[in-house]
């Protein structure tokens, strides 16, 4: 069988990952680090078992990062966006600002020509989302402060390379620009302002007209209720705006983002994600696999020290930045520690941008391929560093972070509750238990909020509950109930499985943040799930209602009647969940609790109930 053949390559790429990441994991590498590791070494490097200089590996790389940065941009709701805009504008503006200027200023001061400074700053301020975030979900720390911080950063980097791709025309030198027959561009014979005008209103008008197109269309493929051409469909929207980015010489990658973007208030999103989800990591395998294989060993040999003095002053500048920045956002000495280590490298947007700027004659050829190796390098380096921190770093500074490692008697009190997860939420259960005095053994992973609370007075253990060890240690033996209460629904659904395996005789009382959380929950076996903002809801709703006159007794009763009512349609509505049929069957419970909460009332008319407080009704034409 031929070295090119479709199948060759696909058992190379799938061994590799069945190979490598596994042992990376048994190392306690990270997974990215062992698909990075296995791309160097099937890579043209070493055994050559795919590639020729690499060609074909980016096509892989690339594909990868199209439906990576699809599903990001599937996340982009805007309610998140205005949640966290004070870390996003702040944080993460301050981050890309700062260091683009810092390396734009060394660029100069080595005798690049200022546009090609800038240019290089900005490239080189990303990050790699893709690695950080996968990281940080693997460690169970993006619930922490710098795994928030992270995220706010990468998200604003993300949305940043947006803007960088419209200005970079314009820094071009007079008269340099590429034939439309090259790039596959049908703008580039146009001025840089006209490209960049152009440019923008084609974004502009994506994000207008995907309005009123996209959800018609989805909603004419739905009703045919065939999955596989609901995904297909979802593809095609990817690849035609895919294309269209590439028509006025955006990239591929930055069309997808967009794409997921359009579709991330649509009532298809989670359906969507469900589809894609299954590939997503196997694609993220392929995008590392291929940054290991185009490593441009050959280059590096030929300039080692060159190439090292750049990777180890592109990492220091950033890392500086990013832990000036911590400190003037007021991140704790370990949270922002982590928050340097994690986010120093560059991001795979790098390769995107760099090609971009090869193609327009912002950079010299020359730089371009030595920095593409930079790139690599540095994210190849950056488990390495968490490594690092977790082993050398985090011990020497006495951070709570590595309370988790202590053996299972050091929780010095066991109590017939745990309670896992110690944010707004926890905090009530626990303040409410303490002063009925119920004790309860309290689990929290975020390091800052446990000193915080420790200095209140209230006594909580930093520790991962997912971890049985740490239940073991909090008592989970003899306990009676855990309260799962973490904001983050897959930590809660991952310390779920970990108590129905080890410590099964527990009854466990599990936060759900909205329905869709609620439904995994049932499906994992959750008995007793309690949503958020049920009661608040229904609390303010009543206050509503007596402030217009009604008898408070009344309006107790129909908030306890909607609730016994919307909790038992939960549980049939989660057998439609991935239906066609769910939006139906929601409309027609609506509709079914209407009448029922009128019927009830009108009852209560007849009956003229005084009880509670009369002096509250007021009789109303």
């Amino acid at each position: 069988m031929s070295n090119e053949s479709f199948f060759y390559q696909a058992l190379v790429y799938l061994a590799t990952m069945v190979v490598f990441v596994p042992l990376a994991k048994k190392l306690n590498l990270g997974s990215v680090l062992g698909y990075l590791l296995g791309g160097i070494i099937i890579g043209p490097a070493l055994l050559g078992l795919i590639g020729h200089g690499g060609e074909d590996l980016m096509h892989f790389a690339e594909f990868g990062v199209v439906m990576m940065l699809f599903l990001i941009g599937l996340e982009l709701e805007p309610s998140l966006l205005w949640k966290l805009r004070a870390p996003i504008l702040g944080l993460g503006g301050l981050q890309v600002t700062v260091t683009a200027i810092l390396i734009a200023g060394v660029g100069m001061a080595c005798g690049l020509r200022w546009n090609e400074s800038l240019v290089l700053g900005m490239i080189l301020s990303l990050s790699s989302t893709a690695i950080v975030l996968q990281m940080l979900n693997e460690k169970g720390q993006m619930s922490s402060a710098a795994g928030q911080s992270a995220f706010s950063v990468l998200l604003f980097q993300d949305i940043a390379v947006i803007p960088m791709l419209a200005i970079f025309p314009l820094l071009a030198a007079p008269g340099l620009h590429v034939e439309a027959e090259e790039s596959g561009s049908l703008i580039a014979q146009y001025p840089a302002w006209a490209r960049t005008l152009i440019v923008l209103g084609a974004v502009t008008g994506l994000v207008i007209g995907g309005r009123f197109v996209v959800k018609p269309i989805l909603h004419i493929v739905a009703r045919t209720r065939l999955r596989e051409l609901f995904t297909a469909s979802a593809l095609l929207l990817v690849v035609a705006i895919a294309v269209l980015m590439t028509l006025v010489g955006l990239s591929p990658a930055l069309g997808a983002f967009l794409g997921g973007v359009l579709l991330a208030n649509s009532e298809y999103r989670h359906e969507l994600e469900s589809d894609i989800e299954p590939f997503k990591g196997l694609l993220l395998g392929l995008f590392f696999i291929g940054v290991g294989a185009t490593i441009n060993f050959t280059l590096i040999a030929a300039h080692p020290w060159l190439i090292a003095g750049l990777v180890a002053g592109i990492l220091l500048l950033k890392f500086l930045v990013l832990a000036g920045l911590g400190k003037m956002f007021r991140l704790s000495l370990e949270q922002n520690l982590l928050f340097a280590f994690a986010l120093p490298q560059v991001g795979e947007f790098a390769f995107v941008l760099f090609s971009f700027s090869k193609q327009s004659s912002l950079l010299p050829a020359e730089l371009v391929d030595m920095m593409m190796a930079v790139v690599a390098i540095t994210m190849a380096l950056t488990p390495l560093l968490m490594v690092v921190y977790d082993k050398w770093i985090a011990p020497r500074i006495g951070c709570t972070a590595n309370r988790a490692e202590r053996e299972p008697d050091t929780i010095d009190e066991q109590h017939a509750v745990i309670i896992a997860g110690f944010d707004h939420f926890g905090t009530i259960i626990g303040r409410f238990l303490r002063a009925s005095g119920v004790g309860a053994t309290v689990l929290d992973l975020d390091s800052d909020r446990v000193d915080l609370l420790r200095r209140m007075g209230l006594k909580v253990f930093y520790g991962d509950a997912a971890r049985p060890d740490m239940l073991k240690s909090a008592g989970a033996e003899k306990a009676m109930i855990i309260v799962i209460a973490m904001d983050s629904p897959e930590k809660n659904l991952e310390v779920v499985n970990v108590v129905k395996k080890h410590y099964p005789h527990l009854q466990m009382m599990v936060r759900a943040t909205e329905n869709a959380d609620a439904f995994d929950l049932m499906n994992a076996g959750v008995l007793h799930i309690y949503r958020e903002t049920v009661d608040t809801s229904l609390r303010l709703a009543t206050d509503v209602l007596e402030r217009l006159g009604r008898r408070a007794y009344h309006t107790q009763r129909t908030a306890r009647m909607f609730r016994r009512f919307d909790e038992k349609s939960l549980k049939g509505l989660s057998a439609f969940r991935d239906d066609k049929q769910y939006v139906n069957v929601v409309k027609e419970r609506i509709e079914e609790l209407q009448q029922l909460i009128q019927a009830d009332s009108y009852s209560n008319m007849i009956i003229r109930d005084t009880g509670w407080d009369p002096d509250n009704a007021q009789e109303r034409n």
